[in-house]
């Protein structure tokens, strides 16, 4: 098979830029340093930007855990309050990633929305399984509606994001946030995210970026310790009995990532269970493509999410 032929089943915009990308197949104990130095990101400047948004390292505690730091993100002094509040998940698998990969992203969505928006370095597998990170995101948001008179922010307008794993961590915090009680969050925004731990090889998917070897990796060092016949709903989401009650949802993922499939199936629970759902599934991207901005599927989802974010946060909610 030809290089050509190899990649026909990938959106032209993205092909040359392939070799760019991190390579995942090999992830493994040994490999992660150096992995996690490849997605480590440029740390982030602090203090007041050229939009006028304001960025601070604040650190949040977690009962029995140190303390969690995290970048806090507050718009343009013009900004009318109080303002809607984002908390934003990193992905990385589970093992990988930091807050500061999302720095540009956050900058620009706090410019354009007028929000407030928080994103956490929380615990990485497999050092720290889970419950860690899931404990370290739902201190996140906790804190963001603690602190919402200080930060001139509506309690009644959170809202949550989440990136790869960072998806699956946010749908897990929903799902507790639901069974805990808590006030009804506006929306959560999920791009490609990681639900399933029993996702497997794909005949098409899952070739590019995050392939089934790297998911097995992220899936085992998150669940270490646990029953992986029966391991907890608020880890692999997936599983969880019922999606009824999460706020209204924002799903987008390549149709050749190795989550397609399991993305929509977890899709179609939503529809199913009356979760106002906005569902996007963009053709011969892989997983990660928002990372190439030049490329028009990104473009379009960086857009659609966007949008959908003003949306939910500055105007009336769903019913």
């Amino acid at each position: 098979m030809s290089p050509i032929e190899a990649l026909s089943h990938v959106d032209p915009d993205l092909r040359q830029a392939l070799a760019s990308m991190p390579e995942l197949v090999a992830l493994s104990d040994d490999s992660l340093p150096g992995v996690r130095a490849a997605l480590e990101g440029l740390p982030a400047k602090l203090g007041t930007d050229e939009q006028g948004v304001r960025v601070r390292r604040i650190e949040i505690p977690v009962a029995g855990a140190p303390l969690l730091s995290a970048l806090l993100y507050e718009p343009p002094s013009g900004a009318p309050g109080p303002h809607a509040a984002l908390l934003n998940v990193h992905g990385g698998g589970f093992v990988a990633g930091t807050a500061q990969r999302e720095d540009a992203t956050m900058r620009k969505t706090c410019a354009a929305l007028g929000c407030v928006a928080v994103v956490p370095d929380y615990r990485l597998a497999p050092e720290h399984p889970y419950p860690a990170a899931l404990d370290d995101a739902h201190a996140a948001l906790n804190w963001l509606a603690a602190q919402s008179k200080a930060l001139n922010v509506d309690p009644a307008r959170l809202a949550l994001r989440g990136v790869s794993a960072g998806g699956g961590l946010a749908t897990g915090l929903a799902f507790r946030h639901r069974d805990e009680g808590g006030a009804p969050l506006r929306g959560l925004q999920l791009l490609y995210p990681m639900l399933d731990d029993r996702t497997g090889e794909h005949p098409v998917c899952g070739r590019e970026i995050w392939t089934p070897s790297a998911n097995r990796f992220g899936w085992d060092s998150l669940l270490r310790g646990q029953n992986r016949d029966d391991p907890p709903a608020y880890a692999a989401v997936a599983r969880a009995i019922t999606v009824a009650g999460l706020p209204p949802s924002f799903l987008a993922v390549g149709s050749i990532d190795l989550f397609a499939t399991e993305n929509l199936v977890f899709a179609q629970r939503l529809i199913d269970a009356g979760v106002p759902l906005e569902m996007h599934v963009y053709p011969g991207a892989f997983h990660g493509f928002t990372l190439l901005a030049h490329a028009r599927c990104a473009q379009a989802l960086a857009r659609d999410g966007l949008a959908w974010l003003d949306r939910v946060m500055n105007e009336e909610p769903w019913a």
